[in-house]
């Protein structure tokens, strides 16, 4: 039988929308992908749920959940989404569901364990590389340095790999019970996981777009499906 894996949706103009390869990842992974609407109940949501995907979105957390005020750089925020994803992971990690945090929902992992975000990279961190890639979003843009032993260390086979980048905003502070599983060349955050948890695991990347161009990142739903069986 398929776990049911809960995958949470932007809203737009009274629509709830999630796109296709999120869903296809974790269908092709094993698991049984469900939207999560912002109307139901989280208790409801994660009495049907074997695990949880917190995917990406062109929005940003709000300065204010981790402490800090806004700067000019910071873009626009989703309070209804931010609030909903927060709430339904906060509870899943307090029932140690198998969780996989995709982009944003990497940030919002860190912010939920008291962590903090740098609200733009290029304004924070002069000599970084860039990380909004002009190139295909399904092909590589850049490397990344993987920790040995980590969750994301067994699903890449090695030390090293290559990633899209499509974001303005990164980890500064993974938080408490996190560890930093990997970094790009400039010293970026890429990758944070709670290494006493089922599956906790946070990437700055986009994995559902690289299974063709880079197979390994099936291996991240598989594990979050196995986990979750």
């Amino acid at each position: 039988m398929r776990p049911t894996i809960l995958l949470t949706p932007d809203a737009e103009d009274g629509r709830y929308v999630l796109k296709a390869p999120y869903a296809r990842a974790v269908a092709d992974a094993g698991g049984l992908p469900l939207i999560a609407p912002y109307d139901a109940p989280v208790d409801a949501l994660l009495a049907v749920a074997a695990g949880l995907v917190v995917t990406g979105g062109a929005f940003d957390i709000d300065p204010a959940a981790y402490g800090e005020a806004r700067t000019e750089k910071c873009g626009p925020v989703k309070e209804e989404r931010t609030r909903f994803e927060r709430a339904l992971l906060e509870a899943a990690l307090a029932r140690d569901l198998p969780v996989l945090g995709i982009c944003g929902g990497m940030q919002l992992l860190a912010v939920v364990r008291g962590g903090t975000l740098h609200q733009d990279i290029a304004a924070e961190i002069p000599g970084a590389g860039p990380h909004e890639q002009r190139t295909p979003r399904h092909e590589p843009a850049h490397p990344i340095r993987v920790e040995p032993g980590s969750r994301l260390a067994r699903a890449v086979g090695g030390a090293r790999a290559a990633v899209n980048s499509t974001h303005h905003q990164a980890v500064k502070a993974q938080g408490r019970g996190l560890v930093v599983t990997a970094r790009a060349e400039d010293g970026l955050i890429e990758a944070i996981e709670d290494p006493s948890a089922r599956f906790c695991v946070g990437v700055q990347w986009h994995p559902e777009l690289l299974g063709e161009s880079a197979p390994w990142n099936r291996s991240l739903f598989a594990q979050l499906v196995e986990a979750a069986r």
